[in-house]
């Protein structure tokens, strides 16, 4: 649900004093690339991160987010380029868990390792308080299985505590690679709760994931990249409504009177539910002065605008490396 005018400039304002009152930490990417061989996985990328927001940042499989990702942490050396988070290099931060915590692979975690010693351990690593490990695992649900070993977690218990590992030195920056893989329902409403509320408390929260039916819900701005080359970096209100996905919903007792007058207009008409059609290429007031014209009566006309899956898959139709064949009967 898109939020009004008024109420985003609100939470803009409310975010925008949030951040400065967490100093502000953002990620930025400057001319950024990263070649494996012969593959140029990340190309010319530059991009910032902001504090007080939550950014998604999206792609078809193969985009370069994952990579991308991996350089912000410093598991992957920039080809080109420079990426810093707070002006400064991963590598280079005094404390880094403390400062950037980071989720790109639930799995990887020792599996004979019992969940509170393995967040112990990268505590006392870092120099955080013991009590930390038990407030991280009680934010995340994982109080009862704290002494189980993390190789027998479901891959949502897996996710659970790769978020823990993140949270635990207290960041200002958060970076997530898929984090509601595997998480049921109730898991991945909890996921969005947290991510709007790390961000309404002024930090930097860059999220990827495949579910865009989520990121309508979760994110105030994206990154899109295809190929490794960036496509879009703008709110998610303005990527929807830059989309020429757009329509409107026709329903009358007559559809099969009207098309031809709506088609010989320059519209393209789409079956949609029993009983309606949605037009493409033709605005709500033109169809029904055209019917109106002709005595064809209307039951419905509704304008509709594209869903984020729907802009999303226009933009990057072009950029997809893999494509699904047509279903065979």
């Amino acid at each position: 649900m898109m939020e009004g005018p008024a109420r985003v400039r609100r939470n803009e304002a409310r975010r925008e004093t949030s951040a400065s009152a967490h100093g502000g930490v953002m990620i930025q990417a400057r001319n950024l690339s990263k070649r494996f061989g012969a593959t140029l996985a990340v190309d010319d990328l530059s991009f910032d991160v902001l504090p007080g927001r939550v950014t998604g940042f999206l792609g078809p499989n193969g985009a370069g987010k994952t990579t991308t990702m991996r350089m912000i942490l410093g598991l992957d050396h920039p080809t080109g380029g420079t990426v810093t988070v707070a002006g400064r290099a991963y590598r280079s931060l005094p404390a880094p868990l403390r400062e950037v915590g980071g989720l790109l692979d639930a799995k990887a975690v020792h599996g004979g390792r019992r969940a509170y010693y393995h967040l112990l351990c990268l505590a006392q690593s870092n120099g955080i308080p013991a009590r930390r490990v038990d407030e991280v695992l009680s934010i995340v649900g994982l109080e009862a299985v704290a002494t189980k070993r993390a190789g027998a977690f479901s891959l949502g218990m897996g996710q659970r505590l790769g978020i823990a590992a993140a949270l635990l030195g207290d960041p200002g920056v958060l970076v997530f690679d898929e984090p509601v893989n595997g998480l049921d329902p109730e898991g991945i409403a909890w996921v969005r709760r947290l991510m709007r509320a790390l961000a309404d408390e002024g930090r930097t929260v860059f999220v990827s994931s495949h579910l865009m039916s989520e990121m309508a819900l979760t994110a105030d701005h994206l990154i899109v990249i295809g190929r490794g080359r960036l496509i879009r970096d703008e709110s998610v209100q303005d990527f929807v409504d830059s989309s020429s996905t757009r329509s409107v919903r026709l329903r009358s007792p007559r559809l099969d009177e009207l098309i031809p007058f709506l088609e010989a207009a320059g519209a393209s008409v789409r079956a949609a539910t029993e009983g309606a059609v949605d037009v493409h290429g033709m605005e709500a007031p033109a169809i029904g002065e055209l019917a109106a014209d002709r005595g064809i009566p209307l039951y419905e006309l509704t304008p509709k605008r594209a869903s984020l899956e729907e802009a999303f898959m226009e933009l990057t139709r072009e950029t997809v490396d893999f494509h699904a064949g047509e279903a065979v009967a």
